[in-house]
């Protein structure tokens, strides 16, 4: 990471740090969840990559549009979060696998009372999920699996047989996107990380449920019809979002931007 601007400099010239790649220790630092939150509070930042021309992904993927100082922050992200958010749809076509343990955050997350790696949650009405793949059957801690009362009972069975803890966050088949992110509070999750897709991050936000967004800038144009980072109902009133700091490195920006209210 080359440059970082914290919101203070950002009117200033010459506030870039010196050219080197920042440390995980000082990224952490950086991305750190907010200190004294009340008891039991949550608080959910999603981490996403967008072209220059609103392209959430490419050919499906978000990977082709990342590069590998995103994917540095994205393991940051990861290393301080209590549970990682995703949709049904982008575990299988990401094709996510359990969080591992990393050794550069394991004092930290010690400090923090957390385990040695974050839970995944995977947010599904449906339970079209295969249950023998690597997220269900070797995670260090059980994976979660997010949905509603009203789910399929035949699969809801199958996702306890595969050790995956059923966390029922809505009355019907979907999910209430507000009222999962107190659930898995209630569990003692309560640094949040969600990383889509655009459907579920779309949700979060006409909820009013999301404090915190990272958003990576990608330097390139892809054109065609991929999804914003963002999908689904719009909101009456856009929300407003401050900027609490970027960073830069090769073109791609790393922005951080919070509620106004938070």
């Amino acid at each position: 990471m080359r440059s970082l601007f914290p919101v203070t400099d950002l009117t200033t010239t010459g506030a870039a740090a010196p050219d080197r790649e920042w440390s995980l220790d000082e990224l952490a630092e950086a991305y750190a969840y907010p200190a004294g939150l009340p008891d039991g509070t949550p608080w959910l930042r999603a981490n996403m990559v967008s072209t220059l021309d609103g392209a959430a992904q490419h050919d499906g993927r978000s990977q082709p549009i990342s590069c590998a100082a995103d994917m540095r922050i994205f393991g940051t992200l990861r290393g301080l979060a209590d549970v990682v958010i995703a949709g049904a749809e982008t575990v299988r076509l990401e094709g996510y696998r359990p969080a591992r343990a990393r050794e550069a955050f394991a004092e930290r997350r010690a400090a923090a009372g957390q385990g040695s790696a974050p839970a995944v949650a995977v947010v599904t009405g449906s339970l079209d999920l295969d249950f023998s793949l690597p997220l269900f059957t070797e995670p260090l801690v059980p994976t979660l699996v997010v949905t509603g009362a009203g789910a399929p009972a035949d699969r809801i069975e199958a996702a306890r047989r595969a050790g995956a803890e059923v966390v029922v966050a809505g009355d019907g088949t979907r999910v209430d996107p507000a009222r999962a992110v107190r659930e898995l509070a209630a569990r003692g999750l309560r640094r949040q990380l969600t990383e889509g897709g655009p459907r579920l991050l779309g949700q979060f936000v006409a909820a009013g449920a999301l404090d915190e967004l990272c958003l990576t800038l990608s330097p390139m144009l892809t054109a065609g019809d991929a999804q914003r980072i963002a999908g689904g109902p719009g909101v009456a009133v856009p929300e407003r979002f401050f900027l609490a700091s970027l960073l830069e490195e090769a073109g791609f920006l790393f922005s951080r931007y919070r509620r106004t209210d938070s």
